[in-house]
């Protein structure tokens, strides 16, 4: 029994041994084979912080950092880097403090972010030339990275902007999420065209509380508004000047492809070239993507469109609608990709046919002419579920669960952003116009921005207790992604 036990320590120990020499062999040709930035040249001054720099500034206006930007995809990196590389670097420690609790052992991490990087080296072959210039600028702008060790500055940088494409190609990633509706001329009060959507992104509360809203007027494209979070230069949520809002949701069907232009570089590719829904939808349906999901347009002329995308698939252009002044999409494909096994199982096992029932009801109880900013901000904040019924508060059935990132309210006939100032959808939404934004200098005082009310529940001890609970240190009841 000894030898046996003998022979057996021994092929236990030399199988341990096998698999640390694959490890360091999979990291030597890994780091041998890291992303390679453009070169760009002098970036200028680094060092920081700043608030202000020649192709940029940063203002506070209620409670919202805007982060105005101007010039080439060189001067656009390179002045958001010194702009933001404290809150960079602040926010991304949260990150890795975050994925070290979740994989305690340092060789399990190690070996993790190799294989990523192994599996997605070819992302940055994908970029947009324009984008990946942009990201080795911002790379340059910061001066002291302190994660460099791990992954170096411009590969993360660029992985972290298909980080919203790896996490949906994992079948069972919380970023399932999101609730959009939209009101036509016909549905508001002075026939305005509004989109409001909760941005349901589970990835750490430093994404809502150090969340950034960008005035991006880069060289020959059209200036647009992009509510997102420091070292992010693509969109999820976002309107340009001509008064083209966009916001993307997470779909599940056909296969998941490594090649593709990162979703937010696709939408902002969007806002840079398109004036309305129909050249949002064509260039939507001429590019290749790395993961399905739905992308739904609103524009100045009260017109909206539901694109949906998957790997290898046309896309699905939706515009017809059951009553065209009032839309709603969740996270379930409703064209030709409805019938894909992974669809069917984003219907039977996740929250997207509760929150859209509850959309439907919320919009067909809003007479003509009723709808406006403060309504849509409370459909947003709504916190029953399907048919009226109370349900505890941080159910993912409803619409706020408590775990938004950011929410917006995109007034696409006055060219007015509202962005949510956290917390999540609770705390008070800032009103944002385009026309002066873009006029704006570092050094002339903002004028004074219009806002609705904070959520009076989010002063109870019970709203941050769940709230703590639902952004993942606990689970609410209800928890059915």
């Amino acid at each position: 029994m000894r030898r046996w036990a003998r022979v057996l320590a021994f092929g236990l120990a030399g199988s341990a041994g096998l698999a640390l020499l694959l490890a360091a062999a999979l990291h030597l040709y890994v780091g041998q084979r890291s992303m390679t930035p453009p070169d760009v040249g002098d970036v200028g001054e680094v060092g920081g912080p700043a608030r202000k720099r020649e192709n940029g500034f940063i203002r506070m206006r209620g409670g919202v950092r805007e982060v105005h930007l101007r010039g080439s995809p060189k001067e656009l990196g390179a002045a958001h880097g010194a702009l933001l590389q404290d809150r960079m670097m602040e926010n991304e420690g949260e990150l890795w403090g975050t994925f070290e609790k979740v994989v305690p052992l340092a060789p399990a991490r190690f070996l993790f972010l190799d294989l990523a990087r192994l599996q997605y080296r070819h992302v940055d072959g994908n970029l947009p030339k324009a984008r990946a210039v942009e990201l080795s600028a911002e790379a340059r702008a910061v001066a002291n990275d302190r994660f460099a060790s791990k992954v170096p500055t411009y590969e993360r940088l660029v992985l972290l902007h298909a980080l919203y494409d790896i996490a949906l190609s994992f079948e069972q990633s919380r970023f399932v999420g999101c609730s959009t509706f939209g009101l036509g001329p016909a549905a508001t009060r002075d026939g305005h065209t509004l989109l409001a959507r909760a941005f349901d992104f589970e990835a750490g509360e430093a994404f809502d509380r150090d969340k950034a809203v960008y005035f991006v007027a880069g060289d020959g494209t059209i200036p647009f508004a992009s509510v997102a979070w420091p070292g992010l230069v693509g969109v999820v949520s976002g309107m340009n000047r001509e008064g083209l809002a966009v916001v993307v949701h997470g779909g599940r069907a056909g296969p998941v492809h490594k090649a593709g232009v990162p979703l937010v570089f696709s939408m902002r590719g969007v806002l840079e070239q398109a004036k309305d829904v129909d050249e949002a939808a064509a260039i939507l349906s001429r590019e290749a993507v790395m993961v399905s999901h739905i992308v739904i347009a609103a524009d100045a002329k009260g017109h909206f469109a539901v694109v949906e995308r998957a790997p290898g698939s046309p896309a699905t252009v939706r515009r017809d609608f059951a009553d065209p002044s009032r839309v709603a999409v969740t996270n379930h494909f409703e064209g030709p990709l409805a019938a894909d096994p992974k669809n069917d199982s984003v219907r039977r096992n996740t929250t997207t046919l509760a929150r859209r029932a509850r959309l439907d009801e919320m919009l067909a109880t809003l007479g003509p002419s009723e709808g406006d900013v403060p309504r849509a901000v409370a459909m947003l904040r709504d916190h029953r579920c399907a048919g009226g019924a109370a349900c505890a508060l941080g159910d993912r059935r409803a619409i706020d669960a408590l775990i938004a990132t950011h929410g917006i309210v995109a007034d696409t006939t006055a060219k007015v952003l509202w962005v949510s100032a956290g917390p999540g959808l609770s705390g008070q939404f800032v009103g944002l116009d385009l026309n002066e934004a873009f006029t704006a200098t570092p050094d002339a005082p903002p004028s004074p921005a219009p806002t609705v009310a904070a959520d009076p529940a989010a002063e109870s001890a019970e709203y941050n207790e769940v709230r703590a609970r639902a952004r993942g240190l606990g689970q609410a009841r209800g928890d059915k992604r």
